[in-house]
């Protein structure tokens, strides 16, 4: 892979949401065609990105990570889009995270110079793959997540196999019962520490959490939530110091999804007997949506005495296709083009055909269900009545990932819904 088909691959009317009658042309070139979502230009349903509200989420997060003292290395699983990595680096990002190692190679082709796995990696396959890549790029940081003897040792069964491979640097997963990866005690997590510095296939370089999962919007009980979980995580840091556990010139402590990342940056700072840098791993604040993560975000905006700083920024565009029965519009979207993993898509905003003046959409309106190509759009007032095939609704999304992974290409469009430039994903 080559860095202009990662960055400006050539697009075609193979992606859906590509226009049926346009040549075939590089991404760079999507935004000089004077393409218009609601003029009809695009065939639907498409998803799209509104340009000035990605850049404001880029900036807030950035500005909030530096005011906390701390540096952000986003999730990329939450894109894979090489257009929208650089994008974040370029905003001040220390570098990215991923979940494998094949969403790593593509951050590391789109630029990544510091890369996180937050993640366990064991397999043969995924540590030559790690091998192969700093090989390839020199200077390139890699760090995965280690929370059992068992995994290290598939590791060090690997790497002692291997010729002039260097350790590889990991950190120290702390975990919850019942929820996902990591240590469970601190005398599991001490012990795993003091055999990862005992032995050559593994360098200690820091401490991980991850406490998204336990979110629940009530600040009261998210608070004390993350103020336990992240005190696990200075308790273990402060005795991994104390012992010397650590191999790295800059001990590394990261958490923080895109639910209650202002609740754990502050603990990410700590004093120990080498510099720490602590690292928000947020992915979702990059487009944000209308649900879910809008809620969470209220939440932290009123911890933190501050307007809302950050705004959805995708949108899926259909058409209403048929209006079987009152009270029903069936639209062309379905399972196969949007999120529906934690809740339904919302109605945000709907256009009647030869107008560009949007109409906010009644709070009636709901989706009361997806097949895999059609909404089941539902109302009762005035507006929905007037709805007749043809005409345009927009659909606000909860939980960004999973729209994200369902198109290849997205068009990125001003505040009149003009085509303006284009990102491609690498699923």
């Amino acid at each position: 892979m080559i860095l202009q088909d990662l960055l400006d691959p050539t697009l075609d009317a193979s992606s859906k949401g590509y226009p049926h009658h346009a040549q075939p042309m590089r991404r760079s070139e999507i935004g000089a065609q004077g393409w218009n979502v609601l003029r009809g230009d695009l065939p639907l349903p498409v998803a799209v990105i509104r340009r000035d509200a990605l850049a404001g989420n880029l900036k807030w997060m950035q500005e909030f990570a530096a005011g906390r003292g701390v540096g952000l290395a986003p999730h990329g699983k939450t894109t894979m889009s090489p257009q929208l990595f650089r994008k974040q680096l370029d905003a001040g990002a220390w570098g990215l995270t991923f979940a494998t190692v094949g969403q790593l190679r593509a951050g590391v082709t789109a630029g990544a110079k510091r890369c996180l796995i937050a993640n366990q990696v064991f397999r043969s396959v995924d540590l030559q793959g790690i091998a192969d890549l700093k090989r390839a790029h020199g200077g390139l940081r890699i760090a995965f997540l280690v929370d059992s003897l068992a995994q290290l040792e598939l590791i060090e069964g690997w790497h002692v196999a291997q010729q002039g491979v260097e350790p590889f640097e990991v950190l120290l997963e702390l975990g919850l019962d019942g929820g996902r990866t990591g240590c469970r005690t601190h005398e599991q997590a001490l012990a795993l520490a003091q055999r990862l510095r005992s032995g050559k296939a593994t360098k200690l370089v820091g401490i991980e959490c991850y406490e998204g999962l336990g979110a629940t919007g009530d600040s009261g009980k998210d608070t004390a939530y993350a103020d336990a979980l992240m005190q696990r995580v200075r308790d273990i840091a402060k005795a991994c110091d104390e012992q010397q556990l650590f191999e790295t010139g800059e001990i590394l402590l990261t958490a923080g999804g895109s639910a209650i990342f202002d609740l754990v940056a502050d603990h990410l700072k700590l004093q120990l007997s080498r510099p720490v840098q602590g690292l928000l791993r947020s992915g979702c604040y990059v487009t944000h949506d209308h649900g879910t993560y809008h809620r969470f975000m209220n939440a932290v905006a009123t911890r933190m005495g501050c307007g809302h700083g950050l705004h959805a920024a995708m949108e899926v565009w259909a058409a209403v296709q048929s209006c079987p029965e009152p009270g029903l519009a069936i639209l062309t979207v379905g399972k196969r083009d949007i999120s529906y993993d934690l809740e339904l898509p919302l109605p945000i905003a709907f256009v009647k055909p030869g107008s560009e003046n949007l109409t906010p959409a009644p709070t009636d309106w709901t989706i009361g269900g997806l097949n895999d190509q059609h909404a089941y759009l539902r109302g009762t007032g005035p507006e929905h009545q007037a709805l007749r095939v043809g005409d345009l609704v927009a659909l606000g999304i909860s939980h960004p990932c999973t729209t994200f992974d369902k198109w290849r290409w997205m068009p990125v469009v001003d505040d009149q819904y003009n085509v303006r430039d284009a990102i491609v994903t690498c699923f």
